[in-house]
């Protein structure tokens, strides 16, 4: 039994090996210098599409555990998952959601997932499964009329948080330490006062993002500045800082934020109107949020999700309706790798990349 258990355990790390160099160069082929690369295509990397079989659906939530297994949140009360790379999607939605808008979720791996649906009052919910979506719990539902929750994050297996619009001149944030099988409302007295009309956008989960065991970071738009928010303590007390993404109007400001480390972050958005440009829709920041700058070529579009890619210290992809834009240097310089549409991306520890978007669009990076 020994001896089998050994050869188990080698043809797993076999196959995590084998799965980490063909994912690892699909991303090595996207750092080629623009030079050097030729179109998007089989020769490159490039973004392969996966038939999740719900065209109906908009995915704006999407959780990545590796190569093999994603979880997808979306339109309709739907969520999916797969355990296979994506070759097939099995609907896990919880029942009685077909009302509700599936706009993020966090998964711990195959079997265990929290999912977030945003809307005024009752309609934000937080569920969680522990049996792979067999079975979903309702841990979370807002009683507050004057609530609308966007976006949820882990630190870790146990400790989490949600964060709402402004309620009573104040963004709210919900407490998790047990897994997301409990919430509660965090004192608002470490929290900023918010702008006027100033919000977060529920457009990809990626207004709020953590990196480490304490730090977290929530994005903001609709008031005259579109800033940052950070707290070192989870969430019980937060400083704001302006960023140069565009602000002023309800549909402009920072949608997305990706941190590779508690320091280094990215923020991407823009107006999401199709009609309307988005011009310095970007940001950098080095020092944990305090100070954010411009970038010297931006995405030339508005962009909903982003995401360092696994292992590197300088490279980084956005997304948004209109394509995919790539940074190799930290996010001063962007340029366009594809033009397919979508809404939010997240990529893992086994060097995998996937992403997510409208009439149930999902792909997984290749080469």
């Amino acid at each position: 039994m020994r001896r089998l258990g050994s050869t188990r355990r080698r043809g797993r790390a076999g196959r995590l090996v084998a799965a980490g160099v063909a994912c690892g160069a699909a991303l090595a082929a996207l750092t080629v210098p623009a030079a050097e690369a030729g179109p998007l295509g089989r020769e490159t990397a490039h973004w392969e599409a996966k038939d999740s079989g719900a065209p109906q659906v908009r995915f704006r939530g999407l959780s990545a555990v590796d190569r093999d297994t994603a979880w997808l949140a979306g339109t309709a009360g739907t969520v999916l998952r797969t355990t296979d790379g994506g070759a097939s999607w099995r609907n896990v939605s919880p029942a009685g959601a077909a009302d509700l808008q599936f706009r993020d979720v966090e998964a711990f791996d195959a079997r265990r997932a929290v999912v977030l649906a945003i809307g005024e009052g009752e309609a934000s919910r937080v569920y969680r499964t522990d049996d792979g979506g067999a079975t979903w719990t309702e841990s979370f539902r807002n009683g507050d009329p004057k609530a609308f929750y966007d976006c949820l994050a882990f630190f870790d297996r146990r400790h989490g948080l949600a964060m709402s619009d402004p309620v009573d001149g104040r963004f709210r944030i919900l407490s998790t330490s047990d897994g997301g099988r409990s919430w509660r409302v965090l004192p608002a007295d470490g929290m900023p006062a918010a702008l006027d009309g100033e919000a977060g956008f529920a457009a990809s989960g990626q207004c709020l993002v953590t990196s480490g065991p304490k730090d977290v970071w929530l994005a903001t738009g609709g008031g005259a500045h579109a800033r940052v928010l950070h707290s070192a303590d989870r969430g019980r007390t937060w400083t704001a800082a302006d960023t140069p993404v565009p602000a002023g109007d309800a549909a402009k400001g920072v949608f997305a934020l990706a941190f590779r480390d508690r320091t280094h972050g990215l923020a991407v958005g823009g107006d999401y109107r199709p009609d309307q440009s988005s011009p310095q829709a970007a940001a950098v920041t080095s020092d944990g949020g305090r100070t954010w700058r411009p970038v010297a070529t931006p995405p030339p579009a508005y962009r909903s999700g982003a995401a360092w890619l696994p292992h590197s210290r300088s490279a980084a992809l956005a997304v948004g309706p209109t394509g995919t834009d790539l940074t190799n240097d930290g996010g001063r310089t962007w340029r366009t790798i594809d033009t397919g549409s979508y809404d939010t991306m997240d990529c893992t520890w086994d060097l995998s990349c996937w992403a997510a978007g409208e009439q149930g669009r999902v792909a997984r990076l290749e080469r």
